[in-house]
This record gives structure tokens, C-alpha cells and sequence, in this order.
């Protein structure tokens, strides 16, 4: 099965049905908080406060997880990964206070650090450059699908056996997951025409300007992805006044529209690449196409239509997956196999870090006092910060150990 050709293909359905589950997880929460808010009398500040405890966790979890990937390998590190979180989403069910809620969602966050770096890792085993990005858009897209089949269904789930049942029913895909995935996931066979790459540790990746690129663009995107994440929800059926039933359509259909852009990003950057583009060129022109659509998308916080609306918010988060899977392929391009993961997950980190701040903490305080308003206008312009880092500290996208960035560095 290993040397099948068709084994690749396999191993990228994995890691989307993870992807998929991974993000199931994450937004029961957001979905339900109605309910959840209702029951366990949580106030915004509390809703802030139990997403902080994700965003934290999830931040500190990257620190160490990608060298823990890289250390053991991407089968071990996935499904330990994949274990720990599917036990913490479980254990949702039993909180009964808001403290109980963080604490759970805080190992939620620390156990679904996991997902990126091993999946990244993953890609760059199985896939060449040219179908990296696209294979990326492909499992990254699971974070869509998650989001378009989530809400009916957990809403559906909720209705019948209470909101506690959604969680106990997302932790049991995550089982699933592991009894398809340890059995047949193995290493990708040595190529003895390739090179033999650098060493790349820990440690010296923290020196490499490159890493900081990734970390700069992650800083200032990942931030607006959780956002919308956990406060579109709430805006939708605060300020739009939409009901649990039409926020349980509405969310899919902007998620589709993520899914497209996950995808279509991922292929932009690799027909270039097959066109003769450099890597550099291909990449950073999709990321700007992708950051070009953020600030009007943002537009949707002013317009009066709820349909424009609905239709602007999905422009967004298409905008933001092209330009996930792009930034993603990029540590696979620049950096060898044996760093990918630790790349990830110290960019992660910088990601979860803006997270905290810009997605949880913040707007937890700031939303009550001046509005939604600002706050989508003013992140629909990180994107541009985010290229700039980007360019200026990964510059052409060159692999680390070639003759230009040996100078370089």
C-alpha cells in the first residue's frame, strides 16, 4: 500500500477528515453558545475569558509540539496529538461553571496544536513542490467543511439530546479518526536521486530570519480567522438578530465559499509554479491576491443587507484559506522535512499569541464599549502587514542550505 500511487492520495484524505474533526472540536462552542451562555450564565467577559484559555493553550502548545513532531515523527505525533484532544473535547460535557468550560477548552487548545505541524509535515513527505499548496487547500479545507456541516448538525444534536451530547459526539469522531490512521500511515520512502538536506534543530530555527517571516505572516492572520471563528457567531445573533436556525444555514454557506478559496488558493500558486514561475513569485502572488480581498470583504460590518452581508463575511474567510494554504507550503518550500513541523509550530505560536489578544481578550472589552465596527475594519488590513513580513524576512522562498541562503543567513 505504502508504494501505491494512490497511497498519497490516502494519506491527504486522512488529513482532511482530521482537519475536519479538529475543527468540529473547536466550534461546538461558538455554535451553541446561546445555549451554552444560557446555561452556564456566561457573560461576554466570560466568553472572551473561555476563548482566551483556548487561544492560550492552543499558543503554548505550539512552542513545543512541532519539535515534538519532528522528534518522533509525523504517525506518533499526529495520533498522540489526535488522542489528547479528542479525551479533552469529551470531557466538555461534564463542565458545570465557566472555570470548568476554560480549563477543558484550555487542553482542547493544547491538544489541537497538533493538527498543522503534522499535517504540513505530512504534505511535505508525500507531495512535490508543485502540488503542495494544492494539497494543502485540500486538507486545509476541512476547516470549511467542519464549519458548513457543523452547525445544523450540532444545532440538530442539541435540540434532541442538549448542547453536552455535540461534544461527546466530536470527541468519538476523533477515535474514528485514530483506528483508520495508526494502522496504515507510514513514512514516505527515501529518494536516493534527492540530496541529502541540513539538519535544521529547534533552536536554529528560532535564528533564521525566514522562520520570523512565517511567524510575522501567521502574527497577523491568524488572529482574523479565529476571530471570525468565535465573534461572527455572536454578531450574527446579536446585531443582525439572526436566530440559532438561520445562523445554523448561514454559516455554511459562508464557509463554502472558504472552501473554495482554500482550495482555488492553493491551485493559483501551483499553476504558476507549473507555468515556470519561482516558487517566491507564485506563493506571494497568490498571498497578495488572497490580502487584496480582506480590507472589502471587512465592508460587510457597514452594509445594510444582510445578504451582501452574509455574502462579504464569505469573501472574507475564502480570502483568508487561499492565503492559509499558500503560507503553509511555504515552510515546505524553504525548509527541509526534518524542520517543517517545529517551523509550524513556533509560527503557530506567534499566531496563537495575535489570537489571544486580537480574537479573545481584546475584543471581549472592547466589543461592549465601542461595537463591532472598528474592530472587523481594522483587522481587514492585517493582511498587508502580513505580506510585507513576509516578503521582507522569507524573501525569494529559497531552501534553506542552497548557495543563496547560506549567504544570506
Amino acid at each position: 500500500m505504502v508504494t501505491s500511487p494512490s497511497y498519497r492520495w490516502w494519506i491527504l484524505w486522512l488529513l482532511f477528515f482530521a482537519t475536519t474533526i479538529n475543527y468540529l472540536d473547536r466550534i461546538v462552542f461558538s455554535v451553541l453558545v446561546p445555549v451554552i451562555r444560557k446555561d452556564l450564565h456566561l457573560t461576554d467577559q466570560d466568553y472572551g475569558l473561555v476563548t482566551g484559555a483556548f487561544q492560550t493553550a492552543y499558543t503554548i502548545g505550539f512552542v513545543f509540539v512541532g519539535k515534538f513532531i519532528d522528534r518522533f515523527g509525523t504517525r506518533i505525533g499526529y495520533g498522540a496529538a489526535t488522542l489528547f484532544w479528542s479525551i479533552a473535547a469529551g470531557l466538555h460535557a461534564v463542565a458545570r461553571t465557566p472555570v470548568d468550560l476554560g480549563f477543558w477548552r484550555a487542553m482542547l487548545g493544547l491538544g489541537e496544536s497538533g493538527n498543522f505541524p503534522a499535517a504540513i509535515k505530512a504534505v511535505a513527505e508525500w507531495f512535490p513542490p508543485h502540488e503542495r499548496a494544492f494539497a494543502t487547500g485540500i486538507f486545509n479545507a476541512g476547516t470549511t467543511v467542519a464549519s458548513i456541516v457543523g452547525p445544523p448538525s450540532l444545532v440538530w444534536l442539541s435540540s434532541i439530546y442538549g448542547w453536552r451530547s455535540a461534544f461527546v459526539f466530536t470527541a468519538g469522531l476523533g477515535f474514528v479518526w485514530l483506528i483508520m490512521w495508526w494502522p496504515t500511515y507510514r513514512s514516505a520512502p527515501v529518494d536516493s536521486t534527492v540530496p541529502i538536506e541540513p539538519k535544521v534543530g529547534w533552536g536554529e530555527a528560532f535564528g533564521l530570519r525566514e522562520t520570523w517571516g512565517f511567524a510575522i505572516g501567521k502574527f497577523f492572520s491568524d488572529p482574523v480567522w479565529w476571530f471570525y471563528l468565535f465573534w461572527l457567531p455572536l454578531y450574527l445573533y446579536d446585531v443582525r438578530k439572526f436566530d440559532m436556525k438561520q445562523v445554523s444555514w448561514v454559516l455554511p454557506a459562508m464557509y463554502s465559499m472558504a472552501a473554495v478559496g482554500s482550495v482555488g488558493g492553493g491551485w493559483i500558486s501551483g499553476a504558476l509554479l507549473n507555468r515556470g514561475w519561482a516558487a517566491g513569485k507564485a506563493r506571494k502572488t497568490a498571498m497578495a491576491l488572497c490580502a487584496a480581498l480582506m480590507p472589502i470583504a471587512a465592508l460587510g460590518v457597514l452594509v445594510p443587507s444582510p445578504t451582501l452581508a452574509v455574502f462579504l463575511f464569505g469573501l472574507a474567510l475564502a480570502g483568508h484559506q487561499g492565503w492559509s494554504a499558500n503560507l503553509y507550503t511555504t515552510t515546505s518550500d524553504v525548509f527541509p522535512k526534518n524542520a517543517v513541523a517545529s517551523v509550524i509550530g513556533i509560527g503557530g505560536a506567534a499566531g496563537g499569541l495575535a489570537g489571544v489578544l486580537f480574537s479573545a481578550v481584546i475584543p471581549g472589552y472592547v466589543i461592549p464599549l465601542v461595537g463591532y465596527k472598528p474592530v472587523f475594519l481594522i483587522m481587514g488590513f492585517f493582511y498587508v502587514f502580513a505580506w510585507l513580513g513576509v516578503h521582507h524576512f522569507m524573501g525569494d522562498l529559497k531552501r534553506i542550505g542552497s548557495p543563496s541562503t547560506q549567504s544570506a543567513n
